[in-house]
């Protein structure tokens, strides 16, 4: 390019489409390069079973985004976005054929715990009130709070254990459960601290804005913040692997929607000793095990209640669920894994042909593992649901090496993109944050703050520095 660019993003995620469009509002110049031949990183859709059966590739129930302080500004219903809020944000079966269920109203859901209804509206009802005063401190990077009072009442429980803090709030098995399951989503055992701010967090969000999903799949909300990044004047170009800085044309920033490994990849070379060092210390975490099914009818769960859920948290107790949680960050895949599970086509006609259904499950083995939890998997539905595999039609498998093949960022099959531990939470990856020491470039992924979850936010933060720094 005769003309140098203001700036060249490296990957396409919900994070490096937001820093593009944080730029680009700005008036910037700016390119979007991603490997793959499809925009959106985790957040991508595709016929991974039979054709006609749409599956979401990576991430699928989306709270954060729709949370989102950046994206509730953004057009995006105008370039195709429609949300769809299930009947019931999630379901948690259990062995005795109940299930605790996470209304979109506090209330309701308070109410269907039985003894622990005032200790579920004690535990989540503060979280829920000044979501509003918490939403900059929880989504940004570690500054000083413009809420104090409302951050410490947070703190004061969100730095615990979660099991801890689920064994304090209540004394029933189903809202102890319930609980552990939504903690889990961190990916840290259930006995380290911050856990429990994972469950406060995703819980709240069940009542703040929905545990909800892009009607056609996970690819819609990407392709509607590329449309609207296109709108400002970006560009993207998809299939173009960067292997080198050098193979970027020329730029006043570079913001990189990469991890710690793929980033040394590329520019590894133009970064002093000691900060490679810190890159390379950086900790992966636990990595996901992924089946996808087409499935010839709805999952005959045992509850019918599952049926209005979009996701469903199936491992049992808190005991089990702290059990298997705790096997696999100590390096051993769990014999009863915690299995989080989501059904969207049962509320979105636009994922199956007429009649069929599809489903996708997860669950958490140690970094880089090889071990088959397929059949695992399938006796944790089966468990909560008998005659789910006589639904099956056809399955898609990817273990946490496959998981790396797709998307890079993924080292080991971290879907996080690193441990979010008190030692790693806020200085993601290193004390520098969004900034490297190469002047111009900057780190705009998941693995830097607030960390995991489709947010855009740490895209948001990464551009405000640049344009701060050097694209005044």
């Amino acid at each position: 390019m005769a003309r140098p660019l203001d700036a060249v993003v490296v990957g396409s995620g919900p994070n490096g489409l937001a820093a593009a469009i944080v730029l680009a509002q700005a008036g910037r110049s700016v390119v979007v390069f991603e490997a793959q031949p499809t925009i959106g990183g985790g957040a991508t859709s595709a016929e991974l079973t039979l054709p006609g059966f749409v599956h979401d590739v990576c991430s699928a129930i989306h709270p954060m985004a729709a949370a989102s302080p950046l994206f509730r500004t953004l057009p995006l219903a105008v370039h195709g976005l429609d949300w769809i809020e299930p009947p019931a944000m999630l379901a948690h079966p259990l062995d005795d054929g109940s299930a605790a269920i996470v209304e979109r109203s506090l209330d309701r859901t308070a109410d269907g715990l039985g003894d622990d209804a005032s200790g579920y509206r004690r535990l989540m009802g503060p979280v829920v009130a000044d979501w509003p005063r918490l939403e900059g401190a929880i989504l940004g990077p570690l500054r000083v709070p413009r809420h104090p009072f409302a951050l410490a009442r947070f703190g004061r429980r969100a730095l615990q254990p979660a099991e801890t803090l689920a064994r304090r709030a209540f004394t029933g098995m189903h809202a102890r459960a319930l609980f552990a399951g939504i903690a889990s989503h961190g990916m840290l055992p259930l006995d380290r601290r911050p856990s429990a701010a994972f469950g406060l967090v995703l819980g709240a969000l069940a009542h703040v804005a929905g545990w909800v999903f892009p009607r056609g799949g996970t690819q819609r909300l990407s392709d509607a913040l590329a449309a609207y990044l296109r709108s400002l004047g970006g560009d993207i170009v998809a299939g173009r692997p960067v292997r080198s800085l050098a193979d970027l044309p020329r730029s006043r920033a570079v913001l990189c929607d990469l991890s710690p490994k793929p980033l040394l990849k590329i520019a590894g070379d133009r970064f002093p000793e000691w900060y490679r060092r810190k890159l390379r210390r950086y900790r992966y975490g636990l990595a996901a095990y992924k089946v996808d099914w087409a499935l010839d009818g709805p999952i005959p769960w045992r509850n019918p209640a599952c049926g209005r859920a979009a996701t469903v948290h199936l491992g049992g107790t808190l005991e089990e669920i702290a059990a298997a949680e705790r096997d696999a960050w100590l390096g051993r895949p769990a014999e009863r894994p915690f299995v989080l599970l989501t059904q969207p086509s049962l509320f979105d006609r636009s994922r199956a042909p007429a009649g069929k259904q599809t489903a996708w499950a997860y669950c958490h083995v140690p970094n880089g593992s090889h071990d088959d939890m397929l059949p695992r998997i399938e006796q944790q539905v089966e468990r909560f649901a008998p005659g789910f595999r006589d639904r099956v039609l056809a399955r898609s498998v990817r273990g946490p090496g496959e998981i790396e093949r797709h998307n890079e960022n993924f080292a080991g099959g971290d879907i996080g993109s690193g441990v979010t531990d008190l030692r790693q939470l806020f200085a993601r990856p290193t004390w520098r944050s969004y900034s490297t020491p190469v002047r111009g470039l900057y780190i705009c992924s998941a693995a830097t703050p607030p960390g995991v979850g489709v947010h855009g936010m740490c895209g948001y933060f990464a551009a405000r520095r640049a344009l701060a720094d050097i694209l005044r």
